[in-house]
């Protein structure tokens, strides 16, 4: 579970949309992985009657586990690019499932096609029939390497349909046009979150391939050489997870919300080299630094432009990079103890 002042600093930020929440529905699908699982947890805290979908191929049962006796959840083992069909009314439909890590693109392409193409169809199948609203997580991955910094949703992306990203790149590009085909022809609720990178606790360092803060986090605790592709220039902007919860809690329940499109990150942009040489010191690390080849089209910079997101949904990211990392640290230490 999640630190319970986390919990209560979430629900304070919702304000008078936690009125909207109590009571309804919901269907998180990807609902036991990083994100999907803390959505679940704030839901049920808020009174949702919340049912999580997910197959386990990179969700954890553990991540909802101190859910499962709670009245208001219900976990199904399922593979949202299988159909399946609810018969109790649904309010609205989260779309998080897809394995999301870089390094999972060239060693499992043909499953993350396939849960931005066939599980967004079924998904918005379902969301079709219960008239029920739906978000979808897209990603910042839909402007590739972005030529514009900060980035606009308007922007429309500099991507290689055929590189090693492009499985996630046009799969979630797909799954965008998708959402507003349903807008288009059966006029359905729809709101997309194009998330920017985010971290936090429950998220997997998944060894030396993993996602870059968890991996640093790992490598460091262990003193073990800290993997760096490239020569570490690149940057990323990093958006601790509580952040990233209200942001689309926000965009899923603020009204007249149909057809958004608002980038959810934070705009606090760092060299991966710098984040390298932070998490070495927040450890006490006696850790090295290890370069390697850079992967294929890795973007050079990503900063979101977060106007819409402040202008529309009055939300902004509240906690920096240095506080973040320090409670990510800390999970990451008791995980080694447990």
């Amino acid at each position: 579970m999640m630190n319970r002042n986390e919990v209560g600093v979430i629900l304070r930020n919702l304000g008078e949309l936690r009125t909207r929440i109590e009571g309804k529905s919901i269907l998180v699908t990807g609902g036991a992985g990083f994100l999907g699982s803390w959505i679940c947890e704030v839901l049920v805290e808020l009174g949702a009657r919340v049912i999580c979908l997910d197959n386990l191929v990179s969700g954890l049962k553990t991540n909802v586990a101190p859910l499962m006796e709670k009245a208001n959840f219900t976990f199904i083992e399922h593979d949202i690019t299988r159909p399946i069909f609810f018969d109790e009314p649904l309010d609205l439909i989260m779309h998080l499932a897809s394995r999301a890590s870089p390094f999972e693109f060239e060693k499992y392409p043909i499953q993350i096609l396939k849960a931005n193409t066939l599980g967004i169809w079924i998904a918005l199948g379902i969301a079709k029939q219960h008239h029920a609203r739906f978000l979808y997580t897209s990603t910042s991955e839909v402007y590739g390497a972005a030529t514009e910094i900060p980035t606009p949703e308007e922007y429309r992306g500099n991507v290689n349909p055929i590189g090693q990203r492009s499985c996630y790149d046009e799969a979630k590009r797909c799954g965008e046009s998708f959402v507003i085909a349903y807008k288009m022809e059966h006029n359905l609720d729809v709101r997309i979150a194009r998330i920017f990178n985010t971290y936090g606790p429950r998220m997997r360092p998944e060894g030396v391939y993993g996602r870059v803060i968890p991996r640093f986090i790992d490598q460091a605790l262990r003193n073990n050489p800290l993997t760096i592709f490239g020569d570490g220039t690149q940057t990323r902007s990093f958006c601790y997870v509580t952040d990233q919860i209200e942001g689309l809690l926000k965009l899923a329940f603020i009204d007249e919300g149909s057809g958004l499109v608002v980038n959810i990150g934070t705009d606090e942009e760092i060299t991966i080299l710098e984040l390298a040489k932070i998490i070495k010191e927040l450890t006490q690390s006696e850790s090295e630094l290890a370069f390697q080849p850079l992967p294929q089209d890795d973007p050079p910079r990503r900063r979101p432009d977060l106007r819409k997101a402040k202008e529309v949904l009055g939300w902004e990211p509240k906690i920096g990079l240095r506080e973040g990392l320090g409670r990510t640290i800390r999970y990451f230490q008791e995980m080694k103890e447990c």
